[in-house]
């Protein structure tokens, strides 16, 4: 197809900019899990937008931070591995937050790379502020670095999102589709499963916990003489006792919840009933432990 375009593009920026709900607008589905509590991403998910003109593979990364475990240190050199890889970055900065030494630091990892690579400055959440904060953000985004373009969106309410994606694919090399009509991730059934009971699991547990809490599908399979349900078996894994009493709220509510929620976003995934079965254990400081990070998947 004459003028076809096809590539890899990933945005950055710090835990809570706002990548994440980006990724699922332009995608135009859930391919990445959301939550205010930052560093909800932990792997490198990937969305693909299918347009006429192009085929953008959009690579949702965690946010980059001062690691305080080796679970940080290896998500931030996931980020840096990532960013060398594709076709083009989207630095996203949120409109209702300062430009701060975070933003500048990552700035001055993406000047490395800004030869090579286009870097996009996107000033996310600008349905957060009004017109005159978002020009501000521009301008002060402006002095970080010198960006191929910039750009201010809302993933909330859609604005300049089209506008984002023309942008980004008019930078992307011209090539065949590289994913088949149709298909939204290449993420396997598995950990979007396990993402997405991480994600009910988040809401509303005390700011420490986040981090703590990782998911493990052990098991997921049709129900034996039935089409239309499937079996799902999960481990929610905490650090504590304490933080095992969190998870499973008053008499079980909290844990009773989370499967609820998370059953609902599954099924839909999946497109049949889901049984979800989970359990919450505890793997003692698993942010800190190799064998046991390696174990849960990082």
């Amino acid at each position: 197809m004459d003028g076809y375009r096809s590539g890899f593009a990933c945005f950055v920026g710090r835990p809570n900019a706002g990548k994440s709900t980006l990724t699922n607008a332009l995608v135009g589905t859930k391919v990445a899990i959301t939550s205010s509590k930052p560093q909800t991403t932990r792997h490198t998910i990937r969305g693909i937008v299918h347009r006429e003109d192009g085929q953008l593979v959009l690579v949702d990364t965690p946010g980059l931070h001062r690691p305080r475990t080796l679970l940080g240190q290896r998500l931030n050199d996931l980020v840096r591995e990532t960013w060398t890889e594709v076709d083009v970055v989207g630095f996203c900065v949120p409109a209702d937050q300062k430009v701060g030494p975070g933003d500048k630091f990552i700035a001055a990892e993406l000047e490395k790379i800004a030869k090579r690579t286009p870097v996009i400055g996107i000033v996310t959440k600008t349905d957060l502020v009004g017109q005159q904060q978002v020009a501000e953000q521009l301008l002060a985004l402006q002095k970080v670095m010198d960006f191929a373009d910039l750009i201010p969106v809302s993933a909330v309410n859609g604005y300049q999102v089209d506008a984002l994606a023309d942008l980004v694919l008019g930078k992307l090399p011209e090539g065949p589709a590289l994913y088949p009509d149709g298909e939204l991730t290449d993420e396997p059934e598995l950990t979007l499963v396990a993402e997405l009971i991480r994600e009910a699991a988040l809401e509303g547990v005390r700011d420490e916990l986040p981090h703590s809490i990782a998911v493990v599908v052990e098991e997921m399979l049709p129900r034996e003489g039935r089409d239309d349900l499937v079996d799902i078996h999960a481990n929610v894994f905490v650090e504590r006792p304490s933080q095992k009493a969190i998870i499973l709220g008053h008499r079980g509510e909290r844990l009773k919840q989370v499967g609820i929620t998370s059953r609902r976003q599954i099924e839909k995934l999946l497109g049949t009933r889901v049984y979800l079965d989970l359990h919450i254990k505890i793997a003692k400081d698993w942010q800190r432990d190799p064998k046991q990070l390696r174990r849960l998947g990082f």
